[in-house]
């Protein structure tokens, strides 16, 4: 027995990753929009001289944005398949839990800090991480649970 499909064919951990996906594409667009994206002037490609900043709040870059981009578009193919949302949401927030680990131990005004991340990025990036994880273990047990 297989887990349960949503109204568009797709198993619940599947639809959380097409959301996460589009989300994250999104995210991406939105930060080469000036106005959504403040000091849109001062967006470099990376590093910490970046001064651009999503939605007021979070430092982004021309490779931040970038970043985003491509990790929307392996959510919405990977998507696709059970195993693929899954491995998406498990692997993408472990992903996103060492990113976080990362900007707390790495200056903000460290040559280091090359993608570049704020306090806020930091702790978006731990309640990312926790949610895709929490999300790919506790959507894809169902299926777990029905095949055996």
């Amino acid at each position: 027995m297989d887990s349960p499909r949503t109204a568009a064919g797709r198993t619940p951990v599947q639809l959380a990753a097409f959301v996460v996906g589009a989300v994250f594409l999104l995210v991406g667009i939105l930060g080469f929009i000036p106005g959504i994206t403040t000091h849109y002037d001062d967006l470099g490609f990376a590093g910490h001289e970046s001064g651009a900043l999503l939605l007021n709040v979070f430092q982004v870059s021309i490779l931040h944005n970038v970043v985003h981009l491509l990790f929307g578009v392996a959510g919405l193919v990977l998507a696709r398949t059970w195993s693929g949302a899954r491995n998406f949401l498990i692997g993408g927030g472990v992903i996103y839990l060492l990113l976080w680990i990362y900007g707390l131990l790495v200056g903000h005004d460290s040559p280091a800090n090359f993608v570049p991340l704020n306090n806020a990025d930091n702790w978006l990036h731990l309640l990312l991480g926790v949610g895709m994880v929490a999300l790919g273990f506790l959507l894809a047990r169902r299926r777990t649970t029905a095949v055996r």
